[in-house]
């Protein structure tokens, strides 16, 4: 990679590793409902503009049912459930169990027809992986909220969900253009519920800077340097950024909400980039070149 695609790369690493941090800190006021309002509105009202601009609206109507779809898998319902998750366990915990995305796809793409066979290293990934999150779960959990680890499972389905409905049901449709319907959809769906649950008390303005953070860096500023990386280094490089997301969160959540560190969240979290890079490599170049292709229009890598 050039200078430019490295700075590319680190940006987007811390970026799509500090929402976990900033939604620990927005859930001290907010509810999960109101938290995914103000993210989605504020995220939609900067890519819009860009949008319009761009004429990426146009292309987008034929295909609104899957773009429903997409927007449920990938924005609605996972932010929500990792908010909602959040209240209950540690913002670390949170971002290294969603680091288990990479192999919930892989296997996805296998129970779903995928082009890729499952070969003996695929399934030493899978189960390399999912011994991973057993021992985050079962020794880093210390007695917190399973429903919060079953949401993030939730979460981890969406977030492997969504690059697969791109790349088989909207391959050539503007991902910018994809990205912003879904925020404007799930301000739409949550507004009523969001809107309600405001609270009557002004929030702190740690709270005012965790929710402008997560909609204009994390959300909107995020898309567009993702859409930059992918053309500047290419699909396959871009999505490596999988790996280091769950890192900064790691980082961030010890070195500013004091959230412990122990050996056993250290293995789990190798464990499951192991058994991610395992689950996910690819066997030949044309194999490589294909997923490539597929890839280049679909506008997510997990996004928390």
């Amino acid at each position: 990679m050039n200078r430019r695609g490295w700075l590319l790369f680190a940006a987007m690493g811390v970026i799509w590793g500090v929402p976990y941090l900033l939604i620990k800190v927005a859930i001290a006021d907010l509810s999960p409902a109101s938290l995914v309002l103000l993210r989605t509105v504020t995220g939609a009202v900067v890519l819009l503009p860009i949008v319009l601009a761009r004429g990426a609206i146009t292309p987008l109507r034929p295909h609104w049912r899957w773009i429903l779809v997409y927007t449920g898998v990938e924005v609605a319902a996972p932010w929500m459930l990792l908010s909602d998750a959040e209240r209950h366990i540690s913002s670390s915990l949170a971002g290294l169990l969603i680091a288990g995305v990479p192999f919930v796809g892989a296997l996805l793409a296998l129970l779903t027809g995928g082009d890729d066979r499952l070969n003996g290293r695929r399934l030493a990934g899978l189960l390399v992986g999912l011994f991973g999150v057993a021992t985050l779960v079962g020794f880093d959990l210390s007695g917190g909220n399973l429903g919060a680890v079953g949401e993030i499972a939730v979460v981890t389905v969406g977030y492997a969900l969504g690059p697969m409905i791109i790349a088989r049901r909207l391959r050539g449709v503007p991902a910018v253009g994809v990205v912003a319907a879904s925020l404007v959809l799930t301000a739409i769906a949550y507004a009523p519920v969001g809107v309600l649950q405001l609270p009557h008390h002004a929030p702190s303005l740690q709270v005012i800077l965790a929710v402008a953070g997560l909609g204009v860096v994390c959300t909107a500023l995020a898309f567009l340097l993702f859409f930059a990386l992918i053309a500047e280094v290419g699909p396959a490089r871009a999505t490596v950024i999988t790996y280091v997301n769950p890192a900064v969160a790691l980082l961030l959540g010890v070195a500013v909400l004091g959230e412990r560190f122990t050996v056993a969240t250290g293995v789990g979290f190798a464990l499951i980039l192991l058994g991610s890079y395992l689950a996910t490599a690819r066997a030949t170049a044309t194999s490589r070149r294909r997923r490539g292709r597929d890839a280049e229009m679909a506008p997510s890598t997990g996004v928390p």
